[in-house]
């Protein structure tokens, strides 16, 4: 069975999809801990990253540091956190958060409900940033 993330990158459920190659895509994540929060995912559903073959895990982390770049850009934190710490989704995928300290880093501070307007524009700022 597929996994969210593939159904997503599949356009078979919504989500808000910033970025895409045909290695991964980017999409916000629905449940941020900060404005502008996103997740880039590996088209290849394998579920824990040290399993990823060499080449993918290098197409996972050149997309990151590129949609990085672009939440930098559109956000203008302190720096851009990069976790590989997702245990709820069975498929590898990067957190890519802006923060300006590091307590602002915690699955606690996330968000399960937040302004779809708030998420609507966090990714257009991405994508303009992205070109």
């Amino acid at each position: 069975m597929a996994s969210v993330f593939t159904r997503i990158m599949k356009r078979e459920l919504p989500g808000r999809i910033v970025y895409e190659d045909d290695h991964c895509a980017a999409f916000l994540t629905i449940a941020p801990i900060r404005p502008g929060h996103t997740l880039v995912v590996p088209r290849l559903e394998i579920d824990h990253w040290i399993d990823l073959p060499p080449d993918v895990l290098r197409e996972l982390w050149s997309a990151s540091a590129r949609v990085g770049r672009a939440v930098d850009t559109a956000f203008r934190p302190r720096r851009v956190a990069a976790l590989l710490a997702g245990l709820e989704v069975p498929h590898v995928h990067v957190h890519l958060v802006p923060i300006n300290s590091e307590d602002e880093v915690s699955f606690s501070k996330a968000d399960h409900d937040p302004d779809p307007a708030a998420l609507d524009d966090a990714a257009e700022r991405i994508r303009a940033a992205l070109g």
